[in-house]
């Protein structure tokens, strides 16, 4: 079986932290409505004042990530969960991908890690996984190496940037190294 590769939307893929009205080189603006976006608004505003998102995607990151498939099984591990498969995967060539449905919603999970660590080391199954995530920190790279039996590789995206060719270098990086004990 092939190492899992989670890939988060927000930081990652839309580098939302870049300046606001400077969108990064190679990134193009997206408006989008999806059902949860939508759903989160409910009750705060009038449905036909809720604003699209902005999303910034590079269409070149699709390709990229495909190229890591013969090594790994992508799968999404973001909060728009199956809306990735609907308003992100199609604009940058990514077919359906596998979807980590979330079991919480609170901000932080055990230890101060981040709510998303637990549930993928549970989701991993003991297999191998690459995180493409901005919300990392020393504690959630500590919680996976105690409780997660195989490699795992946990890589900070910088969310002003995106993933940069230096961030799929590391990655799959690290996925020769894991073949060079197989």
């Amino acid at each position: 079986m092939k190492p899992l590769l989670f890939i988060d939307v927000d930081g990652p893929l839309n580098p939302y932290a870049a300046k606001p009205h400077r969108r990064p080189p190679g990134y193009l603006t997206y408006r989008m409505m999806p059902p949860t976006w939508i759903a989160q608004r409910e009750g705060m505003e009038p449905l036909g004042r809720i604003a699209p998102l902005r999303v910034w995607l590079n269409p070149e990151h699709g390709p990229k990530l495909l190229a890591l498939a013969d090594r790994f099984e992508l799968a999404w591990a973001t909060t728009w969960e199956h809306d990735a498969n609907t308003h992100i995967g199609p604009e940058i060539a990514l077919p359906a991908l596998p979807v980590v449905e979330w079991k919480t919603s609170k901000r932080f999970g055990p230890d101060g890690t981040y709510f998303k660590t637990a549930e993928l080391v549970e989701y991993a199954a003991g297999r191998p996984f690459v995180w493409l995530d901005d919300e990392l920190s020393t504690r959630d790279r500590r919680y996976v190496e105690r409780e997660h039996s195989a490699p795992a590789l946990l890589h900070w995206v910088d969310p002003a940037k995106g993933i940069l060719d230096d961030d799929l270098g590391a990655v799959a990086a690290w996925a020769a190294s894991l073949a060079a004990f197989e």
